[in-house]
């Protein structure tokens, strides 16, 4: 018989044939099968984890319906909207007519063309205009403007009851929404151009105002650093209108002066379209002195 070695406490000893020269230790043993078992027990964690946000996407998936079925609204687009035009062209407005929402719009795209802000009648015989319409509100009390306002440099009114602004500076133009901006600064020192209006949308949400009710509706909107007007041909409250504009992908939208106040653009054969009424241009009404405008003149 095979006379068995004399072993230590916390060394283990496999009995057989070949039995091991070199018996593990029994601290080896017990980290092995504690490794072994956080492996299993983290497998078993991690199917749990998996299919629990399994079942969480198939919670969010909009399950199909006979009656009412689910439509997802289409992706907007990240393609212009205004065409491609030679930066040597004669400056004009492309009119683009679109539905959003069942709301029935036109969109003013200015090419080689420059904005400004003037006060005052407009002279209808500068051809070099392709866009005019009024922008900042006049107060009914004494007639001042409502909202900061900057007119080639100089600041007219200093107002901030309304959170949305455009600014054109050095030829660049800035639509936004903040209480607080430096452009109304930037815009008196470099001689451009800065008015408030009531905000639309804001990094592309829609922004509520107070005033209720309907009107035909304008705007200019900043989308993906294309900027353009718009204007609705039914009357629309502010919250339908701007959720429009959110949904045509506008990322920044100040509202411009709507209902039927006065203004038109030159399209590309010079055609010239009006809208609103021109009551300030036939005499049949006396407009306020500082009615003002967002004009976009041929560079």
């Amino acid at each position: 018989m095979r006379e068995f070695k004399e072993i230590r406490d916390d060394q283990i000893r496999v009995i057989g044939e070949g039995g091991s020269k070199n018996p593990l230790p029994r601290n080896v043993c017990i980290i092995i099968l504690s490794i072994l078992g956080i492996a299993v027990i983290g497998a078993i964690i991690l199917l749990i984890s998996r299919q629990k946000v399994e079942d969480v996407i198939e919670l969010k998936r909009p399950e199909p319906a006979l009656f009412e079925p689910v439509i997802l609204p289409e992706p907007v687009k990240p393609q212009r909207i205004g065409k491609k035009v030679d930066s040597l062209a004669v400056g004009f407005t492309e009119i683009r007519d679109t539905l959003i929402n069942d709301i029935p719009i036109r969109i003013y795209i200015p090419h080689n063309a420059e904005m400004s802000l003037h006060i005052g009648k407009m002279d209808k015989a500068d051809t070099s205009v392709v866009y005019a319409a009024q922008a900042a509100d006049v107060r009914a009390d004494n007639g001042g403007i409502v909202g900061a306002f900057v007119l080639n440099g100089e600041p007219k009114a200093w107002g901030l009851s309304k959170k949305g602004f455009c600014a054109s500076i050095n030829g660049k133009v800035t639509v936004g929404v903040a209480d607080n901006t430096s452009l109304f600064e930037e815009a008196t020192v470099s001689g451009g151009y800065f008015f408030r209006q009531y905000p639309l949308v804001k990094d592309g949400q829609v922004i509520d105002n107070e005033p209720k009710g309907k009107s035909i509706r304008r705007a200019i909107c900043d989308r993906q650093g294309e900027i353009f007007m718009v204007e609705t041909s039914t009357i629309e409250s502010f919250h339908d209108f701007a959720q429009a504009l959110a949904d045509l992908g506008v990322n920044q939208a100040v509202y411009l002066v709507g209902s039927s106040a006065y203004g038109w653009a030159v399209d590309e054969k010079g055609t010239i379209h009006e809208f609103g009424e021109d009551g300030y241009y036939t005499g049949r009404c006396r407009m306020p002195k500082n009615t003002n405008y967002i004009v976009w003149k041929r560079r």
